[in-house]
């Protein structure tokens, strides 16, 4: 009986360690990651405070005999004295002249079209039904693309395609034009006080509607700015062409002192219409939609009390010297005559390999140097010593970055940057939910036709590739989560092939009951959000 029991109770013990934690596995490797890069973040400081301590230490035991000795000494090397105080005063001068300019950001505005241009899924099917240029198939092919697209019922659409039949013309993509710019400065302009005179630099972006005069001689011409303003207007440049803006306008505003620079960042619509039967084409009327962004930024230092933002770093990558890069984006006409937007089954590849000499560039800029150590150890071992079991270090921007603005180029984009990056639900939730509220779906992987695939690359209320961003961003201010200190990143691709970064870091915490005045796209249903977003939505066929 007692060796029963025994066996019993040691049957048991073993039950028990089998239901014990496994400590090697729950002891998770981000909180060790966590408590090495506190380490390295703060080393300086702990090698210094000993120091510190002995210098105190010393100080304390001098007396005031050795105060006057030291006093006696000086006084008799004077010239040494001037010699040294006159290098340190011509050094910390230069070193004041030359350094760059800051450069922040006072305030940005998203355009948020009238009630009247939204467009839900089924008044864009009926519209296309009613245009009387596409067949059965056709409409049908529309309708699952939209089920599928991960839009939802708010969107919107320029006049000249809600009408029935649709009206495309040079005429009607000017208004849509203006609708969009000047809606969005006469927002950002009411939300600053800063008057359109006091402007002296402006710069506009849009890929593919670069009529004459330039959309940045219609801004000039509307608010009548001053005549002696630098203006630049840069088309064809795709979904990155936002950062781009953001990056000249830096540049600028190192040349001129005491300034403000209007950035525009938007997309046309009406001209880019399809109204052929061209599946990969019709792919882009599912998708447009309107939106456009400007943001105001300022070199003064009295505008850092109330400034958003400061600019740290922009990082540009530019692919185009390799043939698969250049190519793999191209506006071009299809067997009919239609102009379409064709990318080439390499572009995942390319913008993956982008992105690779993007945070490469950056990595250094912005991340940790806990984190710079652990990539520097595993290149090493990798490279010089040859150890091949060696996994390459997936450096952790979380510890570089608070928020995260990833240009929306639809969902298995975002799937993949996540996994990459080891980003969380957190991290994507912006621009998960503007991929949801007002952009496209990745349908990269279903709609591919030969060897290339016609799709618009564009993004954000539809057809706004590079103000994406900015959307994104919004939504993270609209939540209330951008406070001071925190910094973001902003990371876009685009046509050419390209892929730029923008780091921000906030210089005030952002009040969202502010926004609400302010006019935040997102502010009067943000708390509809985040949503669960369904793989496919049907649409009544009647």
């Amino acid at each position: 009986m007692d060796n029963n029991a025994e066996a019993a109770n040691d049957g048991a013990g073993a039950g028990e360690r089998r239901r014990l934690p496994d400590f090697q596995q729950s002891v998770r490797l981000k909180y060790v990651k966590l408590g090495y890069h506190y380490l390295i973040t703060n080393g300086v400081y702990l090698l210094l405070t000993p120091l510190i301590a002995l210098v105190a230490v010393h100080l304390s035991t001098l007396t005031a005999g050795d105060v006057a000795g030291l006093w006696s000494h000086l006084r008799f090397n004077l010239v040494s004295v001037v010699a040294c105080t006159t290098l340190l005063v011509f050094l910390s001068t230069v070193r004041f002249l030359t350094r760059p300019r800051p450069v922040y950001l006072v305030d940005f505005a998203c355009y948020k079209p009238p009630p009247e241009r939204r467009c839900s899924r089924d008044a864009f099917m009926r519209c296309s039904r009613l245009a009387g240029c596409f067949t059965a198939a056709s409409l049908d092919f529309q309708r699952r693309i939209v089920e599928r697209s991960g839009l939802g019922d708010d969107t919107y659409l320029p006049a000249a395609v809600l009408r029935e039949p649709p009206n495309p013309s040079m005429a009607e993509a000017r208004r849509e034009a203006e609708a969009v710019m000047f809606g969005a400065v006469d927002d950002l302009l009411a939300k600053t006080g800063v008057s359109a005179k006091e402007i002296g630099v402006l710069v506009v972006n849009c890929s593919l509607f670069n009529p004459t005069p330039s959309l940045s001689a219609m801004v000039v011409n509307h608010y009548k700015l001053r005549g002696n303003i630098v203006s630049y207007n840069l088309g064809g440049m795709g979904c990155s062409a936002g950062l781009l803006a953001i990056d000249l306008a830096k540049d600028l505003l190192q040349v001129h002192r005491n300034s403000y620079a209007l950035v525009i960042s938007m997309e046309n619509i009406t001209l880019n219409w399809y109204s052929g039967n061209d599946r990969s084409m019709l792919v882009s009327n599912c998708l447009f939609r309107m939106g456009g962004a400007a943001i105001l930024l300022s070199n003064r230092w009295s505008e850092r009390r109330r400034s958003k933002y400061e600019l740290v770093h922009t990082v540009r990558t530019h692919k185009g010297g390799d043939d698969k890069c250049f190519g793999c984006v191209t506006q071009e006409e299809d067997g009919e005559g239609n102009v379409g937007v064709a990318l080439s089954k390499d572009l995942m590849a390319v913008a993956g390999d982008a992105l690779k000499t993007n945070i490469t560039t950056l990595g250094p800029l912005v991340l940790p140097l806990s984190e710079q150590l652990l990539f520097m150890a595993t290149l090493v071992a990798k490279k010089l010593l040859k150890m091949k079991n060696v996994k390459p270090y997936i450096p952790d921007f979380k510890l570089a970055f608070e928020h995260f603005c990833v240009h929306a180029g639809g969902r298995a984009v975002l799937d993949e940057i996540e996994k990459n990056l080891s980003l969380g639900e957190w991290q994507m939730e912006p621009s998960r939910m503007t991929l949801y509220r007002f952009e496209k779906h990745d349908l990269v992987r279903s709609l591919v036709h030969s060897n290339y695939l016609i799709l618009p690359l564009f993004t954000m209320f539809g057809n706004t590739s590079s103000s994406s961003l900015w959307y994104e961003l919004a939504y993270s201010e609209a939540k209330g989560r951008v406070r001071r200190r925190d910094r973001v990143w902003q990371i876009a691709f685009g046509s050419g092939f390209k892929c730029n970064s923008a780091v921000w870091r906030a210089l005030r915490s952002v009040d969202p009951e502010e926004e609400a005045v302010k006019k935040n796209p997102w502010m009067d249903e943000i708390d509809r959000f985040p949503v669960v977003v369904p793989r496919v939505s049907r649409i009544s066929t009647d």
